[in-house]
């Protein structure tokens, strides 16, 4: 088996479900890591399924990623648009790092469109709702394995 993919979520996300459920839906973070779970199961892989309201532990956790993890899925959430530190520690991981928004952060305020993660990331899921983290992990499977 291949090392984990860290699935890492930035703030406010521990609220999914129900902090406005008309734009992230009514599934909890609970159900989308047990939905990770069970995909990365089926596709040979393993996950370590991280969410904290503090830049330096998501920091801590990609600095993790460098020596444990295979590739790292973000959902930053807020530190999307003023995160320089979670880049810079992406920028530090060699491995692929896929970007994840569960709504369409495009049709959202003007502020909400750029992402300082993107400069980084091999990819950009948005606005797929919580499949988006599946989506993730189905590209991260075929990227961990094709190496």
């Amino acid at each position: 088996m291949t090392k984990p993919i860290f699935i890492l979520n930035g703030p406010n996300l521990n609220l999914l479900g129900k902090r406005q459920p008309e734009i992230y839906g009514r599934a909890t973070l609970e159900d989308v890591a047990d939905a990770c779970a069970a995909l990365a199961e089926d596709l040979g892989l393993s996950i370590r399924f991280h969410q904290s309201n503090h830049e330096g532990q998501i920091v801590d956790w990609i600095h993790q990623a460098r020596d444990e993890g295979a590739g790292v899925i973000i959902n930053p959430a807020a530190y999307t648009h003023t995160s320089v530190a979670i880049l810079d520690a992406l920028n530090a991981f060699d491995g692929p790092v896929l970007e994840v928004h569960i709504s369409n952060v495009h049709k959202r305020e003007a502020f909400r469109h750029h992402s300082y993660v993107s400069l980084r990331a091999d990819g950009v899921i948005a606005g797929f709702g919580t499949e988006g983290y599946q989506l993730a992990l189905r590209r991260m499977a075929t990227l961990v394995k094709g190496k």
